[in-house]
C-alpha cells in the first residue's frame, strides 16, 4: 500500500461530534492525519522462550522501537504512541523495573540527536513524580532537542494509567458546571503531560497475542480500529508493521453513521 492510498483512505471524516457537545471543535494540527497507537507486549515471553532474562526482552525490544519508528513515516503515519510502562508495572519486580528505568534513560540519551537529525519530535506521557530523577531529566532533554520536528511525532508511555488521567481530568472539572468535550479533553491532556491538539487513535496495535487494552488510551481509543497479533513485541517487523496498516485500510469506518455504500439506498 502506498502512502497515496492511505492518504486517499484517511479523506473520511472524523469522528462526528455529539448533538450534546456543544460548540466543540478538534484543535489537532491538520498535518496530524493519522495516528496510530501500539501496546508493545511479549518481551519477557520473547526472552523467558530463549533461556533468556527478562531485561533481555526489553533490550531486544528498544531495537523494535527503532525499527517502528523508522519504518513509520513511509506508511503515511504523523503520530505514534507507544505503551512502554503502565502504571500498573510498578507492581513487577524491583530489579526489573529499574532495569527499564535505566533503559528508557539510555535510550533517550542515545536516540536524541538522531531523532532530531531525522525531523521526529518525541514526547512522553504520564505520570513523573515517581520517576527517577536521571530519567526526568533525559525526557526533559529530549523534548527539548525535538520541539521542532515535524516528520513524525512519537509519544511514549511511561507510568500511564487511562483510567487515572480520566480520573485526574473530571476532578479538575468545577462541581455542578457540566464540562464541554473540549474542556475535558484538554484536562485530559494536561494529566499525562501530553501536548495538545493530538488527533484521536486511528489504529490500535496490540503484539503478543493478548487481546485487551489494558488501560491504554481510553478516551483517545472510542473509534480506534483494533489490531491483535500473536507476533512478540521483539520480532515485530516493518512487514507486520505494514501488514497491520493495510489491513487498516481496508476497514470500514462508519462513526455510528452508515458506510458511503450504503448511503444510496
Amino acid at each position: 500500500m502506498t502512502r497515496s492510498t492511505l492518504a486517499a483512505r484517511l479523506q473520511e471524516p472524523e469522528q462526528p461530534e455529539p448533538a450534546s457537545s456543544g460548540n466543540f471543535q478538534r484543535t489537532g494540527d491538520d498535518r496530524d492525519r493519522f495516528h496510530v497507537a501500539i501496546i508493545m507486549d511479549g518481551n519477557g515471553r520473547w526472552a523467558r522462550e530463549r533461556g533468556r532474562p527478562r531485561v533481555a526482552g526489553h533490550v531486544a525490544g528498544a531495537t523494535a522501537v527503532r525499527r517502528t519508528v523508522e519504518s513509520a513515516p513511509e506508511l503515511g503515519i504523523t503520530t505514534l504512541t507507544l505503551y512502554a510502562f503502565s502504571s500498573d508495572n510498578w507492581r513487577r519486580p524491583q530489579g526489573e523495573v529499574g532495569d527499564l528505568m535505566r533503559l528508557f534513560q539510555i535510550h533517550l540519551n542515545s536516540e536524541c540527536a538522531r531523532l532530531a537529525d531525522k525531523g521526529v519530535r518525541l514526547s512522553v506521557i504520564g505520570r513523573r513524580d515517581r520517576l527517577p530523577d536521571p530519567l526526568k531529566r533525559a525526557i526533559t532533554h529530549v523534548e527539548e532537542r525535538t520541539s521542532e520536528g515535524t516528520a513524525l511525532h512519537v509519544r511514549i508511555a511511561i507510568d500511564y494509567s487511562a483510567r487515572e488521567a480520566l480520573l485526574v481530568a473530571a476532578g479538575c472539572v468545577a462541581e455542578g458546571i457540566r464540562p464541554t468535550r473540549q474542556a475535558f479533553e484538554r484536562s485530559v491532556h494536561e494529566a499525562i503531560h501530553a501536548p495538545r491538539g493530538t488527533r484521536d487513535v486511528d489504529l490500535l496495535i496490540r503484539t503478543g497475542g493478548e487481546q485487551r487494552l489494558s488501560d491504554f488510551l481510553l478516551w483517545e481509543c472510542a473509534y480506534a480500529e483494533l489490531f491483535f497479533t500473536d507476533v512478540m513485541w521483539p520480532d515485530f517487523s516493518e512487514a507486520d508493521f505494514a501488514s497491520a496498516v493495510q489491513g487498516f485500510a481496508a476497514r470500514d469506518r462508519r462513526y455510528g453513521g452508515l458506510s458511503r455504500t450504503r448511503l444510496s439506498y
